[in-house]
């Protein structure tokens, strides 16, 4: 392929038109002075002469720049830019890829470009291509200056432009332009074809690249050794060994004899393809036509080897190379490294690691992750850690980042966490980026070890520095590593901390129940559980499971800071979330809602208690039925003790129609004795009365009688010594005829069990 320098120096210069002399002293020309007015757009149909236009404006150029240099000689020789002004040094070319690369392409900006420019030449045209920002911008500058007229693209710049395309993968493109160049021209040549099969077989088209190898020959282009290793490279780089042996006979078939560069290409491709007899034919044939095997030849069979676990005809073919004087390259000792680790053998490669460095060949990157690797699978940390040392102090800094992964793990599973500690020094010595995984396997042993404040050092610069955040991170933190650090941090007061750290993974995308629920626990232990349920609404949104002692330490947290009303909202969510709170927890929410005098509110707490088969805490569930009562919400009372004999348990029904008799609450020590009534609850006598007696007192004789008259129906009552003052009473009040069946009931429960008294005296005289 022709060599084409990659940038052309171009110099500014001062255009010499035919009538005006050249100007001898040196001069700064303002290269931000743009002509955009729009009287400076001729359209072509109207433009004048060129050759008159050129000569006019070379006349006003040079009449301006003779004044500015006669008042520039007439000014102090000595006389000092002010502060702050600098000449303008930018190249030209620099200067117009950087406008391209901030303004959009339009006509405004080519007539600002063209106003800069008096006349492009190959130089600059050249320059501007190589260095323009993208293949876009440059693909507009070169059709833009063609189409113009304001330049004739040559050889070169077709050239340049073709594979700036190539490497933009617009081979659509790329091929238009190497099709059209007769068009213009210009000549096609055969480095200009190998461009684009190149660039065709790394966007992994293989035919194309084939078809256009194949076009070169209608078209006329004389194909050379040079066009057959290009496409050999592109067939085998896709593992298409039979298609490279297949144009391999066609290239002898025409005549053109292989170089070494071919058969090293050939025994590359076969030995990638893993085709070990078919390389091994290809060096015997190369060594039969007399070509030599040179030190990338050996290097390719080397590695071929190396593929297969060959090591003794690898080391074979080394020591032949130095036989015959073929100096081993790093390359070679890297390959010879890299299989002897591959077959573990560590310590023949560290021979010949220090071997190349006696005789002055310095170990590459690559040299470095091929031993490492191996060293730390063997065991041989201290060795690693020396070959590290090596590499930072020689400030090589490697492209592939995994052996600093590798290190880390090895070294801290060997114990040495301060070895361990000097890799990810040396990864920020080398300029190369941590990940969150790398501060993670130190923080994960940190925290093993019990070195908490070493772990807490690395989260702190983890967080400061947004690592866990960087959108070019590959490597996350794994759960066993920040879980331990995050249960640390909230056991001993640092909850805080820990959740600033742990919602920067939440953005990450990570939903860990484990960490979750340690931030409840932190801080409803730190008494702020108002943070900890505001965590328990993120895991409510977004699915994640709460545990149970969660749960219990946020209400007790809530209790503690004398917020019952909270205290029973978590606890209700507690139960949503399908966990059984203990009898302690319901006694103790219920107890601290209840003297807040929130009694409906401890009722509800009892019925979630009731309902869940928690059976304990009568005692409380009493008085909260007590207070009800007392406050009026009877049925709501009476559905409690419903739900509560569902269940199985019962409160003592005597104690509170006592208490509701004792204090005048009639109405609802009526409803409950009907309540029990209907239930066939047992009673104590002294209760009947006891609410009788309250009825009566309070002048409710109708309800009295009604309630007497249940209760006489049950067989409840013998003998209630205020019947005949209710009778009375109900005669006074008009009420006669409950007053005679009354005492027809009464009376005749009398005659009943007088009749049952003498047929049992009879019995037992007889």
């Amino acid at each position: 392929m022709a060599c084409i320098s990659i940038s052309k120096p171009y110099q500014l210069r001062p255009r010499v038109y035919p009538n005006v002399s050249r100007i001898q002293s040196s001069y700064s020309l303002n290269l931000l002075h743009f002509f955009s007015s729009t009287h400076d757009q001729i359209p072509e149909a109207t433009a004048p002469n060129p050759d008159r236009v050129q000569a006019e404006e070379g006349t006003r150029m040079n009449q301006e720049l003779e004044q500015r240099q006669s008042q520039s000689h007439s000014q102090n020789q000595n006389q000092r830019f002010p502060r702050g002004r600098r000449r303008n040094t930018e190249k030209l070319e620099d200067l117009i890829c950087r406008m391209m690369a901030n303004r959009a392409w339009t006509t405004r900006l080519q007539n600002s470009i063209r106003g800069l420019v008096p006349v492009f030449d190959h130089n600059l045209v050249y320059n501007v291509l190589h260095s323009a920002k993208n293949s876009e911008h440059a693909l507009q500058f070169f059709r833009w200056i063609e189409r113009s007229g304001l330049f004739n693209h040559d050889r070169e710049t077709h050239m340049k432009m073709i594979e700036i395309l190539g490497r933009a993968s617009k081979l659509n493109h790329a091929r238009c332009i190497l099709l059209d160049m007769p068009q213009k021209g210009v000549e096609w040549d055969e480095d200009m074809f190998i461009v684009l099969i190149d660039s065709y077989g790394k966007n992994g088209i293989v035919q194309e690249s084939v078809k256009f190898f194949d076009k070169m020959q209608e078209l006329g282009v004389q194909r050379s050794g040079k066009s057959y290793d290009a496409l050999f490279k592109v067939i085998f780089r896709r593992g298409r060994y039979m298609m490279g042996k297949r144009y391999f006979n066609k290239m002898l078939n025409e005549g053109i004899m292989p170089t070494k560069h071919t058969y090293n290409i050939m025994l590359w491709g076969f030995f990638l393809s893993l085709r070990f007899e078919t390389a091994m034919r290809f060096f015997e044939d190369m060594q039969s036509r007399g070509i030599s095997p040179d030190v990338v030849t050996y290097n390719t069979m080397i590695n071929g080897y190396n593929r297969f676990k060959k090591m003794d005809e690898a080391e074979k073919l080394f020591v032949e190379m130095k036989e015959k004087n073929i100096e081993p390259t790093v390359i070679s000792y890297t390959t010879m490294i890299k299989g002897y680790v591959g077959v573990e053998r560590v310590d023949d490669a560290l021979r010949l690691f220090e071997e190349m460095k006696s005789f002055n060949i310095k170990p590459n990157d690559v040299t470095f992750t091929t031993l490492i690797p191996g060293l730390c699978d063997a065991g041989k940390m201290a060795e690693a850690q020396i070959v590290l040392k090596e590499m930072v102090d020689n400030y090589i800094s490697p492209k592939d980042n995994s052996i600093f992964m590798k290190l880390l793990t090895c070294q801290c599973e060997s114990g040495d966490l301060e070895a361990a500690a000097d890799v990810l020094k040396a990864m920020i010595r080398l300029s190369i980026p941590t990940e969150a995984a790398h501060y993670g396997i130190l923080i994960e042993n940190f925290c093993k070890a019990e070195m908490f404040d070493q772990a807490i050092k690395l989260l702190d610069k983890l967080v400061e520095k947004d690592i866990i955040l960087r959108p070019q991170i590959s490597m996350d933190m794994e759960a066993s590593a920040y879980n331990l650090l995050i249960q640390h941090l909230c056991h001993h007061g640092q909850t805080g901390k820990a959740e600033a750290f742990f919602r920067q993974l939440m953005k990450k995308g990570v939903l860990d129940p484990s960490a979750f629920n340690n931030l409840i626990r932190g801080h409803s232990k730190e008494g702020n559980p108002d943070s900890a349920f505001e965590i328990i609404k993120i895991m409510a949104r977004r699915g994640v499971p709460k545990d149970a002692d969660a749960y219990k330490l946020l209400v007790e947290s809530y209790l503690r800071k004398g917020e019952p009303a909270d205290a029973k909202t978590a606890l209700d969510s507690m139960i949503e979330d399908g966990h059984l709170p203990d009898s302690s927890l319901f006694r103790s929410v219920m107890e601290s809602v209840f003297e807040d005098g929130r009694v409906q509110t401890a009722s509800r707490v009892m019925k979630s208690m009731v309902e869940k088969g928690v059976k304990e805490n009568m005692d409380l569930v009493a008085k909260i039925l007590e207070a009800l009562f007392m406050r009026g919400h009877v049925e709501e009372a009476l559905g409690r003790i419903d739900l509560l004999m569902q269940s199985g348990g019962a409160p003592n029904f005597d104690s509170l129609l006592s208490a509701l008799s004792e204090k005048d609450k009639t109405i609802a020590a009526l409803k409950l004795l009907d309540f029990c009534l209907e239930r066939d609850c047992i009673l104590d006598v002294s209760s009947y009365e006891k609410v009788l007696d309250a009825l009566l007192a309070g002048g409710k004789t109708l309800n009295a009688y009604s309630i007497l008259s249940k209760i006489l129906e049950k067989g409840g009552i013998s003998d209630w010594k205020s019947c005949e003052d209710l009778i009375a009473n109900l005669n006074q009040e008009g009420n006669t005829k409950q007053a005679d069946i009354l005492s027809r009931m009464i009376r005749g429960r009398e005659t009943a069990q007088g009749s049952k008294k003498g047929k049992k005296q009879a019995d037992v005289s007889s």
